[in-house]
């Protein structure tokens, strides 16, 4: 496949590395020398300095050959008149755009996107994708890792192992012995920076930090098997008032009786939020300041989430919250290497939005029935909710006789309504929707066992 990727920043770069990762052609445009250098010296991607939404920058990139454009610039402008200009002049089969302002994605100017305006095909909005993710993160507060799948119905969850969990040192074959009605399936296990996928006789450690897939009801016995259950907190408090902020205030008022608390600098802002929020009290103030966090009844709150547009201000934030009494504290954080210090300084949770986007990307890249993705540990491994053809090479027969890679595993199927855990002698049936975990090097096994054949039609 030959990919166009427009914007060499953090999202750009990482889709480009797991894209050239997998044998597809990529080339990289961005305006700034520095940035094209360094991509080019470490990927193996072509470099191409100049402006994505430049008729003559995008034919010398190939885009009369592309199979898809990616935008990804910091300006949601270019990324639109890219993809615009990809579709009219070169008629790229598929464009995607990162747009960034909400006032591009308000409801009633759905239309702005269609074939016969702006032919967009995908629209990524990194700060509603964040917010998502740190709802579901906030739902479910024992697990580190959190995506749902088929509509809501399947969970994938990540759990570091602690000291006090009951199952360290059991093969997981046990595990499944002593819990015969529970719907989960471990399907991938990191330990010491390395993963693998699970098998029945592996041994669970203190640190380990685990992948399984469950039925949605089952997540939080699970939880509490693995002593990792937490109660959704009822107390927030929210550093930071930009787009990210208030969606996620948005989001917490409907669920019900919350005591949300949004700290935010800018009196213009705090003011818009108050206006705009109907049961979150909005300070004006630094979410550095300890009065100010004390104000917002922090010594009570259960979770603390920093999502300014700073790193360090959120790590320092999340930091000062706990020390002043929070339970648990939660971090945006843009640059990956800043991930370790969070860790290190006691932060229970940080949102990577690079890595969230990307996942997201990859969801529309994928070929076959792929409904949803999601990237483990920087692309080590990929969750996948698929729909099972007739054509597919796993349906009508036993899972042991499907001579599935030894890198993929499947978590769940979802049949009528009904989540199953596979065994043995499970049978996929056309129309099924599997949700799965697959290696690096197996993505493009997994792809086949999903594309749409000539038979199928």
């Amino acid at each position: 496949m030959r990919v166009i990727v427009c914007g060499a920043g953090r999202v750009g770069v990482g889709i480009a590395r797991r894209l050239s990762r997998e044998g597809n052609e990529v080339t990289v445009i961005d305006q700034s020398k520095d940035l094209i250098r360094k991509v080019a010296e470490r990927l193996d991607v072509r470099g191409l300095v100049g402006n994505g939404s430049y008729p003559q920058t995008l034919e010398e990139a190939g885009a009369r050959e592309a199979d898809m454009l990616i935008a990804v610039t910091y300006s949601d402008e270019v990324n639109m008149t890219a993809c615009q200009i990809a579709h009219s002049l070169f008629n790229v089969p598929t464009k995607i755009a990162r747009v960034r302002a909400q006032g591009y994605l308000d409801p009633k100017y759905s239309d702005l996107f269609s074939r016969n305006h702006l032919p967009i095909d995908v629209i990524i909005s990194p700060e509603r994708e964040v917010s998502e993710a740190i709802m579901q993160r906030m739902s479910t507060p024992g697990a580190f890792e959190i995506k749902s799948f088929a509509d809501g119905r399947i969970w994938a969850v990540g759990v570091q192992l602690k000291d006090d969990c009951p199952i360290i040192n059991t093969p997981l074959r046990q595990v499944a012995e002593l819990f015969p009605d529970l719907k989960i399936t471990i399907v991938a296990i990191q330990r010491n920076q390395k993963m693998w996928r699970a098998h029945s006789e592996d041994q669970l450690e203190i640190g380990d930090e685990i992948y399984f897939i469950a039925d949605r009801q089952d997540v939080q016995r699970a939880l509490e098997i693995m002593g990792a259950a937490a109660r959704q907190a009822r107390r927030v408090i929210i550093v930071g008032g930009g787009n990210i902020g208030m969606f996620v205030a948005q989001g917490l008022e409907k669920l019900g009786s919350m005591k949300i608390r949004l700290v935010e600098r800018d009196i213009k802002r705090a003011e818009f939020i108050a206006e705009s929020l109907e049961r979150t009290i909005v300070l004006q103030g630094d979410g550095l300041d300890r009065s100010i966090l004390r104000e917002a009844g922090v010594d009570e709150a259960e979770t603390v989430v920093a999502v300014t547009d700073n790193d360090q201000v959120n790590i320092l934030a999340s930091v000062v919250a706990k020390r002043e009494g929070a339970q648990r504290s939660m971090a945006l954080i843009n640059d990956q290497d800043y991930g370790a210090v969070a860790q290190a300084v006691g932060i229970d949770r940080y949102i990577d939005p690079r890595a969230t986007t990307i996942s997201t990307i990859l969801q529309h890249i994928r070929r076959g029935r792929i409904k949803g993705v999601f990237s483990l540990s920087d692309g080590a491994a990929e969750l996948v909710d698929a729909i099972a053809l007739e054509t597919s090479p796993l349906v009508n027969k036993p899972l042991r006789e499907a001579k599935l890679p030894e890198g993929v595993m499947i978590g769940a199927v979802l049949r009528d309504g009904d989540v199953q855990m596979p065994t043995g002698d499970t049978v996929i049936n056309a129309g099924d929707r599997v949700v799965l975990m697959a290696m690096r090097e197996n993505v493009k096994d997994v792809e086949q066992m999903f594309r749409v054949s000539i038979e199928y039609f």
